[in-house]
């Protein structure tokens, strides 16, 4: 493969076995669909021949994949409501608001942190894909909060073992219908996708181990707010163990959340927000600890419920 879009990548470990339409989704940020397409046109091979979605890939293993032309790149627009944190030479914290993803993605229209930091003239690290720069870690576009992006190439590669080693302490609250029992406690299950192949994540078996610690902080008489904390961060893990343990966050209409109790609450979204994040700076290593307020809508939301209680 000669052409601009031909690559050669090896399975990472973390998808040692996995499908190769749900391996090649994740380590180039398609969908599902779009990876399925991709086999169906012969542009997959493994070990120089064309492969089936179904086939299972080791980790290792060299794939040759001829990706699509890249969409036109389009000048960054300014993201309104998205705070700078902290900044220096190596990384850059910032407050996501509601409606902002980490990333450009395949289906995602909307505004991106990566797209307001560009457009406000922040330099990132170009380490990974070119359009995930800097981006060590993600949250949910409905999800708000803290989240550390790298400016330097030696920070990206720091952050990135730093949250695959764990030593990255991420703290959520998260509103969740209903009492969990007991109050404080941990969710093992693995996670992957929903079988329906819909965008949504589920516990699966053969999903990757995934790992939530919760403990509730206040009850309301028909809500809990909890305080989670993550061993891993997979996508949508928070939402998924919640609503496994029949305790959906609140306004999370994908994983079943009562929409009744999101409109009583005024809740267009999860109310889920990173309040927390503490890692060592990848310079030195001088521990950084920062805090993020809730936004207007979530403290509505807790208004109204403690009225109620």
């Amino acid at each position: 493969m000669t052409s601009p879009g031909a690559r050669r990548v090896p399975v990472p470990d973390g998808l040692d076995g996995e499908r190769l339409d749900a391996a090649l989704a994740r380590m180039f940020g398609l969908s599902r669909a779009q990876a399925a397409e991709l086999i169906g046109n012969g542009a997959v091979l493994v070990r120089g021949r064309p492969a089936a979605k179904s086939d299972r890939v080791p980790a290792g293993e060299w794939l040759d994949v001829m990706l699509p032309p890249p969409a036109p790149v389009t000048r960054p627009e300014p993201v309104p409501g998205l705070r700078v944190l902290f900044e220096d030479s190596d990384i850059i914290v910032v407050d996501k608001p509601v409606g902002v993803a980490a990333h450009p993605s395949p289906g995602w229209t909307g505004p991106t942190v990566l797209q307001g930091l560009l457009a406000a003239g922040h330099s990132l690290a170009t380490s990974g894909a070119a359009e995930r720069q800097g981006i060590v870690h993600r949250l949910d576009a409905g999800t708000t909060g803290l989240m550390v992006v790298a400016k330097s190439e030696s920070a990206y590669s720091a952050l990135k073992q730093a949250f695959r080693d764990r030593a990255v302490d991420k703290r959520y609250h998260a509103l969740v219908q209903g009492h969990p029992d007991p109050l404080r406690g941990t969710v093992d299950a693995p996670i992957g996708r929903h079988p329906s192949g819909d965008g949504r994540f589920a516990i699966v078996a053969g999903g990757r181990p995934s790992v939530t610690h919760y403990d509730t902080l206040e009850a309301f008489r028909a809500a809990s707010l909890l305080e989670a904390r993550l061993e891993t961060g997979r996508t949508h893990q928070i939402r998924v163990h919640m609503a496994a343990v029949r305790h959906p966050c609140v306004g999370d209409r994908l994983y079943g959340a009562d929409p009744v109790l999101a409109a009583r609450l005024g809740l267009t979204r999860q109310w889920l927000h990173a309040v927390g994040l503490s890692f060592a700076h990848p310079a030195g290593g001088r521990r950084l600890d920062f805090t993020s307020q809730y936004p207007a809508d979530l403290v509505h939301a807790i208004d109204l419920l403690t009225a109620e209680s």
